[in-house]
């Protein structure tokens, strides 16, 4: 009898250690970290955009956000979101907006492009808000040339929808032959009100300015500088670029795919005559020296 209560309790000991021994064996593997569960560091998610292209509207801002994504570390986001200068979008919430940027791992920048943000009066505080170190990008041309591509683009579109739409000139005339400075295209091309009202909210060394015409005669030293104002490595070459002798532009190149902005891009501009292009110069001459000084940069605008 008490031989069979010893070998009885001998064998409950035995159970107790083998599985104490398990349990052990069960949290090593749990916080090992060759544990089969995922790394955070492989996760993606979508995030608020660490870098917005904010304009100007015909400044370039689609080839700069196509060029940007040659770099493996920057996601962006494939749409005009207008989340800050739409109230309908905005009110919408920080959660909608984050659900329109694209997947990113930890590591990665999601930069997103609405040129209208330029011009929209309650979008620097708005963006401010969400995030003040976020990090912009204004890429501008020579604003009259700028106008006459905004008016070229509106004029396509309403040709499209079959409607009728005055010529340039008569908007951006008075009837006594001055410029009307109420003319919505005119007031897009005054940079300096608009970077004025930025520069309410961010400093001067949080906003890269980029220059249209030189990302369009030569991508590839513009890319440079915005890579290093964006703190990314130094990643996409000459080579990322060729010249497209039928488009008139440069095209992009990654991983043996070439990539050529639509038929939108590089579209004939409406007619102007001479006359009436040198006004709008002179109108522009003052307000273009004023953002110069803005910027701490000339360009050689008409």
């Amino acid at each position: 009898m008490l031989w069979t209560l010893f070998l009885a309790l001998l064998l409950l000991l035995l159970l107790h250690t083998q599985l104490h021994v398990c349990l052990q064996e069960l949290r090593s593997s749990s916080t090992s970290p060759t544990s089969q569960a995922p790394s955070a560091m492989n996760t993606t998610a979508q995030r608020l955009p660490g870098a917005i292209i904010i304009g100007a509207r015909k400044g370039g801002t689609r080839a700069l956000l196509e060029m940007l994504n040659l770099h493996p570390d920057v996601e962006v986001a494939k749409a005009e979101v207008h989340y800050f200068n739409l109230d309908e979008n905005y009110h919408r919430g920080q959660t909608w907006y984050r659900a329109q940027m694209p997947f990113t791992s930890l590591g990665q920048l999601t930069v997103e492009k609405t040129p209208g943000y330029f011009t929209a009066p309650l979008v620097p505080q708005r963006i401010w808000e969400m995030n003040p170190e976020v990090r912009l990008l204004l890429i501008v041309r020579d604003p009259a040339e700028r106008l006459v591509s905004d008016y070229t683009q509106v004029l396509h579109n309403r040709l499209q929808r079959h409607k009728s739409y005055q010529p340039l000139e008569e908007l951006l005339l008075l009837p006594n032959g001055h410029i009307d400075p109420s003319y919505k295209a005119l007031q897009r091309s005054l940079y300096h009100l608009h970077l004025q009202r930025w520069l309410s909210f961010f400093p001067r060394q949080q906003i890269h300015v980029v220059d249209g015409e030189a990302l369009i005669r030569d991508p590839f030293p513009e890319l440079q500088k915005a890579e290093r104002f964006l703190d990314l490595p130094s990643h996409i070459e000459a080579s990322n670029f060729y010249f497209n002798s039928t488009k008139g532009f440069y095209c992009l190149l990654s991983a043996g795919h070439d990539k050529c902005l639509d038929e939108s891009k590089g579209r004939p501009h409406a007619p102007l005559s001479r006359q009436a292009f040198h006004k709008l110069c002179h109108f522009l001459r003052e307000p273009n020296q004023r953002f110069f000084k803005l910027v701490g940069h000339t360009f050689p605008w008409c």
